[in-house]
């Protein structure tokens, strides 16, 4: 299982990622990070918006929450499982993501950058 206990939130790595099925990426960054690069199939809500979208989110799927370097997913991951939404945390974030050469898109499906 993809869940590191001795952390302090449920999170899941790149190595591990693949033991997930049938999850959501939700980027929670904000617009202008997102407009620069995101991962292409991600759902996009910022942190700060994801209260007034609660009943939007499944809860028959997991949730790996990302940002750019992992500390806002942390707080999403927190507050989706305080909701009873079974969601983790992608370390290290969308840097990460990257870094692993997983692809970075803007909207119009051109390569991405991420800030």
């Amino acid at each position: 299982m993809p869940v590191h206990q001795n952390r302090p939130v449920p999170s899941t790595t790149e190595e591990t990622l693949g033991q997930l099925t049938d999850f959501i990426l939700l980027d929670v960054r904000e617009p202008d990070e997102w407009d620069a690069g995101h991962a292409p199939d991600a759902w996009f809500w910022p942190l700060g918006k994801l209260d007034g979208v609660r009943a939007e989110l499944p809860l028959d799927r997991t949730v790996v929450c990302i940002c750019k370097a992992g500390g806002r997913s942390a707080k999403a991951t927190e507050l989706l499982r305080s909701w009873g939404i079974k969601a983790f945390n992608f370390e290290g974030g969308m840097q990460k993501w990257a870094e692993a050469g997983r692809p970075v898109v803007r909207d119009d499906e051109t390569p991405g950058t991420v800030i």
